[in-house]
């Protein structure tokens, strides 16, 4: 097939050139093909292009290729290994960190390189919905301050999204850790001293992390190589799983000048995107935080209307204040059923707390059960105590609620009932709680579908309506703060469509970054992803694969618990943990005891 036939061909053989010029190796195996992209060793493969690729798209996908051959370059992953801490936020953080160096290393020394890696971070952060940030409590300060030392390095502007980050953070992470960040700048070239730095940055910001010497005892510095002079490493990189159908584009010069594709954005490429092998196409994995993407064979026609809105900016505070006496109302008259499931599900979670002691010991704390003994009998020795090690872990419960039209009525009655049971219950246990919500912003396709028909209708346009994520309470404010949102659920114009598998992705990203032990997920709804303006004009099961897709994600590859409960439609064919409840009567029962039993689970 010669060029004419395959424009995709011109595209490939440059954006491979570009990579291998940047990476110095002639011999980089690059492929590309469907799904997120992957490299390991001298292996890479970059999303395939598909029709209707912007500029912007095809930039991010260069920027993709550029980080892997900068990576392969510059990054030493056994060193990197040594200094990172294990786990949580200061390893986010500490990734985020070696992240903005090795983009500096491209950036200060290749403008068209530079360009790629803005848009393609910019990819990265609308993909995190970065973007709709709104609040201090929904800016991760871990990706924050990968940003702000990103921007210190190169000079460069953050782009749109990552600034929507970053400007809640930046006066407090300048103000407590400027001075190591400023140091930074000239051990850029130097991984082991600039990984040392980046440790004391995130001691700066009262994240816990060893400051001990990762290198002592066990390995000289002098003996790992950096990539610089080793390039046989056959150390992984996964880049950010961004989700982008377009190209990858772009070519560096071995002079580091960039060479610009020129490619038509609405060419046609289903031959081309056809030469991919479905087999071939590698399942994309959770990144280091845990995070999952959206599956490659799942798309949107566009995602600028969608929106993570907080309940009471949906209404104002007297409508929400009447919505939450309706809700009142309606748990009046259940208040002997509601008291009794919140009492029980209390006393099962306190009994997991309880601590124990034990007796008869040398030493603790003076045991005042027996000393009417050793008055009785001054010969009988003093007896001690002591409290046994707690061994209920911490935890952290998202509650998603299916805020789709089916449930209008009696169904989103009882879960805004047992949303209040469960938020008002585990704060008294000390166990965190999320509520979120799910549905869409318009009927049968919003402003997504008016583009689409705008666009002149392209074929197979993945999902065409507005998606409404809904904050009701996040994990850490206080149940005081948040009740009133729950009378939210009693409007019933919120209740439109529902897309289950994205819903489930958004809550199981922001639950999988906490620090809590234990994570918790339980979903109420009452029946498959329903969306008209997207399965006419897509395969019949695009949604519902899309939801296995993300249900097998987190059920095999998470450390979160799933949960699911339908009302009135059997989940239990998707999810390996599920009751159905054919009454919604039942549902705060059913609630109570799927969310007791998994504390019942032996460590």
């Amino acid at each position: 097939m010669n060029d004419v036939d395959n424009p995709l061909e011109p595209f490939k053989r440059a954006t491979t050139a570009a990579i291998r010029a940047i990476a110095e190796n002639d011999e980089l195996d690059v492929n590309f093909g469907p799904g997120a992209p992957t490299a390991q060793g001298d292996r890479m493969r970059l999303p395939l292009p598909s029709q209707g690729a912007s500029a912007a798209e095809i930039d991010a996908v260069r920027g993709i290729g550029d980080e892997y051959a900068l990576r392969y370059r510059h990054h030493n992953a056994q060193l990197h290994a040594r200094f990172s801490p294990q786990g949580g936020p200061a390893q986010e953080m500490f990734e985020w960190i070696e992240s903005a160096r090795i983009a500096s290393l491209g950036a200060q020394r290749m403008e068209g390189v530079a360009g790629n890696l803005d848009a393609h971070l910019e990819a990265q952060c609308q993909q995190a919905a970065f973007d709709t940030v709104t609040a201090e409590a929904d800016a991760p300060l871990s990706v924050a301050v990968g940003l702000i030392v990103r921007q210190q390095l190169t000079g460069r502007e953050l782009p749109p999204s990552a600034e929507n980050v970053v400007q809640y953070w930046r006066e407090h992470v300048l103000e407590s850790a400027g001075e190591h960040i400023e140091a930074l700048r000239g051990h850029v070239g130097d991984q082991a001293q600039f990984a040392n730095l980046c440790r004391n940055i995130i001691a700066d910001l009262g994240l816990p992390v060893d400051l001990d010497d990762p290198m002592d005892g066990e390995t000289n510095p002098d003996d790992i190589e950096t990539m610089d002079e080793s390039q046989d490493s056959e150390a992984e990189f996964s880049p950010e799983d961004v989700m982008l159908d377009d190209e990858s584009g772009g070519e560096e010069s071995t002079d580091g000048d960039a060479t610009t594709v020129e490619m038509d954005a609405h060419a046609d490429m289903d031959d081309a995107a056809g030469e991919a092998d479905p087999d071939e196409a590698p399942v994309p994995m959770p990144d280091d935080a845990g995070r999952i993407s959206v599956d490659f064979n799942y798309s949107s026609f566009t995602d600028k209307y969608d929106e993570i809105i907080k309940a009471e900016e949906l209404c104002d505070a007297e409508e929400l204040t009447r919505l939450r006496r309706m809700l009142d109302q309606q748990l009046q008259s259940l208040h002997h059923a509601t008291s009794k499931l919140a009492n029980r599900l209390q006393r099962r979670l306190m009994a997991k707390q309880n601590r124990t002691w034990e007796f008869d010991l040398e030493e603790g704390v003076l045991d005042a059960a027996r000393l009417t003994q050793v008055i009785i009998d001054p010969m009988n020795p003093l007896a001690y105590k002591q409290e046994k090690e707690m061994k209920f872990r911490d935890t952290v419960v998202t509650l998603l609620i299916d805020s789709s039209g089916s449930m209008r009525g009696r169904s989103i009655t009882i879960a805004a009932m047992c949303a209040d049971i469960m938020g008002r219950t585990l704060e008294r246990c000390s166990v965190r709680v999320e509520i979120l919500g799910f549905t869409t912003r318009a009927w049968r396709g919003g402003q997504s579908r008016e583009d689409w028909i705008n666009a002149n209708k392209p074929s197979n346009p993945g999902r065409l309506n507005d998606v409404r994520h809904i904050v009701y309470k996040s994990a850490d404010d206080p149940w005081s703060r948040a009740r009133r949102n729950l009378g939210l659920m009693m409007r019933e114009e919120l209740l439109k469509e529902n897309i289950d598998g994205e819903a489930l992705i958004w809550a199981h990203n922001r639950i999988v970054t906490r620090n809590e032990q234990r994570k918790v997920m339980m979903v109420i709804s009452d029946g498959l992803p329903v969306d008209n303006s997207t399965l006419l004009v897509n395969p019949s099961n695009f949604l519902e694969q899309h939801l296995k897709y993300a249900i097998d994600m987190i059920e095999n590859h998470s450390p979160v618990e799933l949960v699911a409960i339908g009302i009135g439609h059997d989940v239990t064919h998707h999810y390996k943990r599920a009751v159905t409840i054919t009454d919604a009567e039942q549902l705060g029962g059913a609630m109570t005891e799927q969310l007791a039993e998994l504390f019942d689970i032996k460590d």
